[in-house]
């Protein structure tokens, strides 16, 4: 492998696309030497670790905003990304300038020994993920936010993210079944990979899934010797539901009740501001933040592609497992809406397909069902889709080749009042929203659907 000479930002996120052809994955303790290596970006950082199955996007969004209307300076690792690869990292609500990303590219890119990456294929060299942290790092140490909020990538204990030297708190959101070749076949030994960011001397915040994922939480933080906190469904209370806002109370660890409204159809989005919500109140200790910041913060909070509304009446969820299939479906049965609906759907082979398609297919929900393949080598062809869902044929259901081809023939085919889904994964989502950025592709919607 051979230096090359990149000078543009598009040259350094075409080489990072293009790393998962020549490098594996690392250890966490490989990672914390090239840690090392960068200066230690992280030592003097104040990080919030969050880690889970579903909802870890959303749980870091809502805690970043009631920080910052707490006052406080935030930066923001996520991932994956919708559109942009600068999405990942954002410091003050602002993702990263491009040639900022060119320059925290460089530094880790001259960081590296070209000499013996030439010489021996085993030489260290970052992976896509490992390479994107480093650049959250490099840049955080930068703009030298009073937080820092990273998500994991997959799981938790062998993660880049935990490599880090020092963490305020970790936070563990809801488990369920997902990736299980890397971590394991049941939600007891997911668990016990996500409790891996857990750390001596660091309290955390768990959602209780169930008494399985529990227990490890438990039996982790014991051996540890640190305040673990459980939330559940018990710390939150559903009030009411109107205008695509939902009405909620958080009862908090000092015995208050805080009433919230989150800007969103999404149900599932409780449980997330909750467990955000009794994190914040962790780290903070009652000390600064006060309930009316509270309350701004789950005012504001935003996280694009979960039940994000794209266009009037259509909506896109990133529902990628069976799980955020089943919190999904739980928000459309709820939603209110009378009108007829309709699915967008399409999702990597590698997940477990059948049984999502099950769940929407049987719920009844969807009068109209396009399934589409996605853009990628991951993806599951429209004729698998279309053979999956005929098993349970309630509904008018179209195989497309192209995402963007379904969208269309959806929208152009949509009657009064009838409200359509785009689910089944966040590429897909990233896929609709790319289009909806396009001009030539907003001029032929709107020739066809006064609605859009």
């Amino acid at each position: 492998m051979k230096k090359k000479n990149i000078t543009t930002f598009r040259e350094a996120e075409n080489y990072i696309n293009e790393i998962p052809r020549f490098t594996s994955k690392h250890s966490v303790e490989e990672t914390r030497e090239f840690l090392r290596l960068l200066g230690d970006p992280d030592r003097d950082m104040r990080i919030i670790h969050v880690a889970g199955t579903n909802g870890k996007g959303s749980v870091c969004a809502c805690m970043n905003s009631i920080l910052e209307a707490a006052g406080y300076r935030t930066a923001l690792f996520t991932s994956p990304h919708l559109v942009s690869i600068r999405e990942r990292f954002v410091v003050e609500g602002k993702m990263a300038a491009e040639e900022e990303f060119l320059e925290a590219f460089l530094h880790i890119y001259n960081k590296l020994d070209w000499e013996a990456l030439e010489k021996d294929e085993r030489a260290y060299h970052p992976t896509y993920f490992e390479y994107l942290f480093f650049i959250a790092m490099v840049l955080f140490r930068v703009k030298k936010p009073d937080y820092c909020i990273l998500e994991t990538g997959v799981g938790g204990r062998l993660d880049a993210t935990n490599s880090v030297f020092r963490k305020e708190i970790a936070v563990i959101t809801h488990i369920g079944l997902d990736h299980v070749e890397y971590l394991g076949d049941t939600v007891g030994k997911i668990a016990f990979e996500k409790a891996g960011i857990m750390q001596e001397g660091v309290p955390a915040v768990y959602w209780d899934t169930c008494q399985e994922t529990s227990a490890v939480f438990r039996e982790r933080s014991g051996k540890l010797g640190i305040s673990a906190y459980s939330v559940s469904e018990k710390d939150y209370s559903f009030s009411n539901f109107k205008n695509k806002t939902i009405d909620f109370c958080v009862h908090t660890r000092y015995d208050r009740d805080i009433p919230l409204t989150l800007h969103s159809i999404a149900g599932y989005q409780m449980e997330n501001c909750t467990l955000a919500v009794r994190a914040v109140e962790v780290l903070d200790q009652g000390r600064t933040i006060t309930a009316g910041q509270i309350q701004r913060g789950v005012g504001s909070f935003f996280w694009a592609g979960r039940m994000e509304e794209v266009l009037p009446e259509v909506y896109v969820d990133g529902a990628h497992n069976e799980d955020g299939i089943r919190a999904f479906l739980e928000t459309v049965a709820a939603d209110g809406h009378l009108g007829a609906r309709s699915l967008l759907f399409g999702v990597a082979k590698d997940k477990d397909y059948e049984h999502m398609i099950g769940k929407l297919a049987g719920s009844g929900l969807f009068g109209r069902i396009a399934a589409a393949r996605i853009r990628g080598a991951r993806a599951l062809d429209e004729a698998c889709l279309e053979e999956t869902f005929g098993k349970y044929a309630h509904c008018v259901l179209k195989g497309y080749s192209k995402a963007e081809d379904a969208f269309y023939e959806l929208l152009k085919g949509r009657r009064q009042a009838e409200r359509i889904y785009v689910v089944g994964s966040l590429y897909l989502v990233g896929e609709i929203k790319e289009l909806l950025d396009h001009d030539k592709f907003r001029r032929r919607i709107e020739e066809i659907s006064p609605q859009s």
